[in-house]
């Protein structure tokens, strides 16, 4: 039996047409067993899946049209009664499509399907695309809040608020709407949720606070509260038994004391009682120091206690909050510092003279460059430092301009006289990363994660020590202000300073400088001799004493082989001495001698400016840090903010 209906030419969709299709099904086996009057079990196709997804479907909700069509299915039929079957192979579709009059007899509307239908559909089938679905609509998540009655305000909403002032605020505009509500007979516009300035004056803000204090005291003591409100004595455990504590007329615990008959004004001689761990506390102690401008913890302190409050351990949490504020911090913090570095190898290294060399630059002095006949023409001279970094000894160079070019002549000189260099340490000159390029130099930078490839052809390597690190260079900064006071007495007396006295006042200080003591001198009368970067640079000891030969008894070979002698003994005595003595004197940190938490990025930072005052100084933000050997990061990339 089959049967189809005409379909109208516009208003319906196809899923609404395959679906009107499926509820005609339906139709069609309740009448054939009505009428046939046997029992069998019936099997529905249909070979849309939209539809299939419509009656299987348990989650969703349809709109009219599609709603009842289903509902009428699923009257008569269970959604596992209905299976997919191809397009090709549904008999169904010749009452759609149309059959010829010829193939009518053979084709399946009368022959029956080509399929066997009798297994149960196991497959669930879902909707096809339901958020793009017209039929379908949309869901809807509803959250149902439980509302219970609490007797008591609570403080945990105070922890929500970052001031005292706004705290107040809130609570004040809530027990004026509160008011509004329970105001049987209020004549004034105040009705209902709304907000005006009615509840923002000082009379609702004293109420307000009344509230706050009361909630914290009730919640943090309990006990001493409802023993006061009964009129019992504490209990001797109590921690704020000592303060003798009552309730006020406004049900607020205040402090009773012994200076009942002091003449001072109320709020002085019984302060509210808090407790100095509660937020409301912390946002009170925030409020008095901001009124004080941020003044330290004696001012705040008074401050608190003149404005009526007595907060227990207040000590402790006025001094964490002045820790916590960014303005103290601004105005008074001190500067992060790093535990002490470990001493670079070419510190430690036994090497010869100057084979590690810190590079650094002072002056200038005013020289007479030459006369003319009414006045003389000065110019300006600087010094170039050479600091090796193992013996201590020094080697100056007077150059006349601060230029990429003297500086190289200079650098070019002292090799000549010096010898080779492996590596030079300076900081970040202009005229030192000129030369750099100059010279041809592989550069090695500090600021790099990993240090670039040597060059092949490079035997000198130059290491720049970070910008704004003037004790990364601490061991020829501190040459330089000893060379200095030994050359201002030197010009003391001289009124026409020219370059070759210059020069040679030099020489002397180097001299000077180099004969000093690297290690204590000793009291030991059997070790006289001092250790000196002289001894090792001049291979002359003043504590040597050296026999004459008679004429005759040496030849020019024992000449020869005794001075070779002479100087591999003072060289061996020199670095031998040199790692007993003055190696340990190394080993102890003077300063810096804590670790401390390493800037990371993201953080905010204050930027120290010499020529600014600190108000003045920049805010930035670290976007990068390089950690170094031991661990400790260094901040080397930062962005300025203001």
């Amino acid at each position: 039996m089959g049967k189809s209906k005409l379909a109208p030419s516009r208003g319906n969709s196809i899923p609404r047409l395959e679906l009107c299709g499926a509820v005609l099904a339906t139709e069609v086996a309740e009448f054939v067993l009505e009428h046939l009057t046997i029992a069998a079990k019936i099997r529905f196709f249909v070979d849309s899946k939209v539809v299939l997804g419509y009656i299987n479907n348990r989650c969703r909700r349809f709109y009219t049209y599609v709603a009842n069509r289903v509902e009428c299915i699923k009257q008569s039929t269970s959604p596992a009664q209905w299976s997919y079957v191809p397009t090709n192979l549904n008999p169904a579709d010749c009452g759609t499509r149309g059959v010829a009059a010829e193939n009518l007899m053979s084709s399946s509307w009368l022959v029956g399907p080509l399929f066997s239908g009798s297994a149960e559909n196991k497959v669930p089938y879902c909707l096809v695309n339901p958020d793009e679905n017209k039929e379908v609509r949309p869901e809807v998540t509803t959250m149902a809040t439980n509302v219970t009655e609490k007797t008591k305000l609570g403080t945990a909403r105070f922890s929500r608020f970052s001031s005292w002032t706004r705290l107040l605020i809130a609570l004040s505009c809530i027990k004026h709407i509160a008011n509004s509500f329970l105001s049987r007979e209020n004549k004034s516009d105040c009705t209902g949720w709304h907000v005006c300035s009615n509840s923002q004056d000082v009379s609702h803000h004293r109420q307000a606070a009344v509230i706050i204090l009361s909630e914290v005291q009730k919640e943090h003591y309990a006990d001493e509260y409802t023993s006061l409100e009964r009129g019992r004595q504490l209990h001797p455990s109590s921690p704020i038994g000592n303060l003798s504590p009552f309730l006020d007329e406004q049900k607020v615990m205040r402090v009773g004391g012994r200076l009942k008959f002091a003449d001072l004004p109320h709020i002085e001689k019984h302060p509210v009682i808090l407790p100095g761990s509660h937020h409301v506390a912390c946002l009170l102690v925030e409020h008095v120091h901001r009124k004080v401008r941020h003044q330290g913890r004696h001012f705040t302190e008074g401050a608190v206690r003149a404005a009526g409050y007595w907060i227990v351990g207040g000590k402790r949490l006025i001094s964490s909050v002045i820790h916590h504020c960014i303005t103290c911090r601004k105005l008074r913090g001190s500067f992060e510092i790093q535990k002490m570095a470990d001493l670079p190898r070419d510190r430690l290294t036994i090497a010869p003279p100057f084979s590690y060399v810190g590079v650094d630059t002072f002056g200038p002095w005013q020289v007479i460059s030459r006369k003319t006949r009414s006045s003389q023409a000065s110019s300006k001279r600087w010094a170039i430092i050479f600091t090796c970094l193992a013996v201590r000894a020094i080697h100056i160079k007077v150059v006349d301009e601060l230029s990429s070019s003297a500086f190289t002549n200079a650098l070019r000189r002292f090799i000549a006289i010096r010898g080779p260099v492996k590596e030079f340490r300076s900081d970040r000159g202009t005229n030192f990363t000129g030369a750099i390029d100059l010279l041809e130099i592989n550069s090695m930078s500090v600021e790099q994660k990993a240090f670039r490839k040597f060059l092949n052809d490079s035997e000198i390597i130059w290491r720049f020590n970070p910008p704004h690190s003037s004790h990364f260079g601490g061991i020829w900064e501190r040459m330089i202000g000893v060379s200095s006071r030994i050359l201002k007495q030197m010009l003391m007396n001289v009124p026409h300073l020219t370059h070759d006295v210059l020069v040679t006042f030099m020489a002397e200080v180097c001299a000077i400088v180099n004969s000093r003591p690297i290690t204590p001198v000793s009291s030991d009368p059997e070790n006289p001799e001092i250790l000196t970067p002289a001894i090792l640079l001049t291979q002359k000891s003043g504590s040597v004493t050296y026999c004459a030969a008679e004429p005759g008894t040496l030849d020019t070979k024992d000449m020869y082989r005794q001075q070779w002698r002479q100087v591999r003994h003072l060289s061996e005595t020199f670095w031998a001495r040199w790692k007993k003595e003055y190696l340990p004197t190394l080993q102890k940190r003077h300063k810096w001698t804590h670790e401390s938490e390493s800037v990371s990025v993201g953080d905010v930072v204050l930027l120290k400016e010499k020529l600014k005052h600190r108000t003045e100084w920049p805010i930035g933000r670290v976007l990068e840090v390089f950690p170094s050997e031991d661990g400790k990061s260094t901040i080397r990339v930062v962005t300025r903010h203001r």
